[in-house]
């Protein structure tokens, strides 16, 4: 054992931590690589085909139907504007049954032709399918505005852990990088210590990311307004009274170089239409700071913005997303998210078995 102090207090909490957030870790990591490919395993499980008949019902239309079905809403957002002719259009529901306990999440999708609801529901039940319903566990643990804390915490504490991982590692990190310690499997116990070491630096920056970014998403609940607003009962469905055919047509006329990816329909008063989207040639990892904004009581255009003219705290805050999930690259880069998705929980197995083994023989790395 080190008879530095510091060295050994760095190892305690990063022994600890690892204990204390490792099946969580397992659980986050598991999800998370599932949900790389969420919405392509929605399509394969949950959208039926449609066939194109007709003239495609008008978005005021499909509005004024789910507020109808859900006259309670605190919002909803269509979420695949972009989709083919022959996929029924996919919304997320915004919910709120004032429970704390409950991460008010749900889905519909609609046949835009017929009019047709084939499917709706909460997220947290099944309602909708499992692939929502992992959705909820990885960012809520199912444990809503406590479970979305918990989800930050366990950030930090990923965090902290990669820190003090690469102080307790620190000479050993540089010949990992080049190749210089190999993963020998004489026993489970030199090769759960060569996987640890291993596969911890290789995922550093990555994990650093992730687990940052998963934090900063989950920062709302730790304020105290978002938590007394989940107890008040979302109030009846105030509707725009401007078209949102129109509006989406203006917008489509202002950037017709963006391509929407989401377009979020008011249902209370003081929430307004938005429209975000990608520009043509633009990286996919840009697109959250592209918007357009009406007020959707008058019409009145409030905001137009562009990843490029955005501050650099809001450039931050449209990052934040895209470089959690990996959505803005091509299959190998998500192959690469899904990978060190899995690391988490391989090095939070690892790392009790180091654990188990130092119980009945103390020894410092």
């Amino acid at each position: 054992m080190s008879s530095n102090p510091a060295l050994r207090l760095t190892y305690k909490v990063h022994k600890w931590l690892g204990l204390f957030s490792g099946f969580f870790l397992l659980i986050y990591g598991l999800s998370g690589s599932i949900l790389v490919y969420k919405d392509s395993l929605e399509d394969f499980f949950y959208q039926k085909e449609i066939k194109p008949e007709g003239q495609k019902q008008s978005l005021d239309t499909i509005y004024k139907k789910i507020t109808q079905l859900y006259p309670n809403l605190d919002g909803l957002a269509w979420v695949n504007p972009f989709g083919n002719a022959t996929k029924p259009y996919r919304f997320r529901l915004y919910l709120n049954d004032a429970r704390l306990v409950s991460y008010d999440l749900g889905a519909l999708d609609i046949n835009q032709y017929t009019g047709e609801i084939i499917r709706h529901g909460r997220g947290d039940d099944l309602e909708v399918g499992w692939v929502e319903w992992l959705f909820q566990l990885h960012f809520s643990l199912h444990l809503g505005m406590p479970g979305a804390a918990l989800t930050a915490i366990f950030g930090l504490t990923m965090l902290i852990s990669i820190l003090t991982g690469l102080i307790v590692y620190r000479k050993k990190i540089l010949k990992v990088l080049t190749f210089k310690i190999k993963i020998r499997n004489q026993n489970w116990r030199i090769l759960s210590s060569d996987l640890h070491r291993v596969v911890g630096v290789w995922a550093m920056v990555f994990n650093i990311i992730i687990f940052f970014t998963g934090f900063w998403m989950n920062i709302f609940a730790f304020e105290k307004e978002t938590w007394e607003k989940e107890t008040i009962p979302t109030p009846k469905n105030t509707l725009a009274r401007v078209s949102f055919d129109k509006l989406y047509a203006q917008a489509c006329q202002i950037r017709p170089e963006m391509q929407a990816e989401y377009v979020y329909f008011p249902t209370q008063p003081e929430r307004k239409f938005s429209i975000r989207g990608i520009l043509s040639g633009q990286n996919e990892l840009l697109a959250g700071g592209n918007s357009i904004v009406f007020d959707a009581q008058t019409g009145k255009i409030l905001k137009i913005a562009t990843f490029e003219n955005l501050s650099f705290p809001d450039k931050l805050e449209a990052l934040m997303f895209p470089l959690h999930v990996g959505n803005f690259g091509g299959h190998f880069l998500k192959i690469i998210y899904i990978i060190i998705g899995l690391t988490p929980g391989l090095l939070s197995i690892t790392g009790f078995l180091l654990w188990w083994r130092r119980k009945s023989k103390p020894s410092f790395l």
